[in-house]
């Protein structure tokens, strides 16, 4: 128990690490908020070698950390938004058996990005910001085939050691 407990608190250390990097470098976007998302990364990982409940702690703990230190009240809703709606979509993913780990990844980036588009729009009082919705899907898309196939590369590595510690 004490393993994974040091496992869980790596994992949740290097998704704020991660995010707080992301943050110090913006990747130029089209669009403003557009981010690669490789935090996401870690959540993937969790929920291929932990499962689903200690994913979603990472993830609600990564989004609650770095939106108290580094982002706003307002942050910390639209990161919640995603996050969670993100998570659901990637776990069902999983669940189906149906789709690889940059299958699921993709379904990450598109539903983070839908879930802040409704809480931006709930936000603003403002339907107008749903015309963004195609062009946040196809972010969602790419950055979620670089996010899935960084996961995968690191997945590979990371199951050798947990199948050593762990059995």
């Amino acid at each position: 128990m004490a393993k994974k407990i040091a496992y869980l608190g790596i994992l949740s250390g290097l998704a704020i690490i991660i995010a707080y990097i992301e943050r110090l470098f913006p990747l130029p976007m089209p669009l403003p908020g557009i981010k690669l998302g490789l935090a996401n990364a870690i959540v993937i990982i969790t929920l291929y070698t932990m499962g689903a409940r200690a994913a979603l702690g990472i993830s609600a703990l990564r989004i609650l950390v770095v939106g108290l230190l580094f982002g706003s009240v307002f942050g910390i809703a639209y990161g919640f938004a995603g996050g969670i709606l993100s998570f659901a979509a990637m776990a069902a993913a999983k669940r189906s058996d149906k789709f690889g780990i940059v299958g699921i990844s993709v379904f990450g980036g598109v539903f983070h990005n839908l879930g802040q588009i409704v809480i931006a729009a709930t936000i603003v009082q403002t339907a107008g910001l749903f015309y963004y919705v195609p062009a946040l899907i196809i972010a969602g898309v790419i950055t979620g085939i670089a996010v899935g196939y960084a996961a995968g590369l690191i997945l590979s590595h990371v199951q050798e050691v947990i199948h050593r510690h762990f059995g």
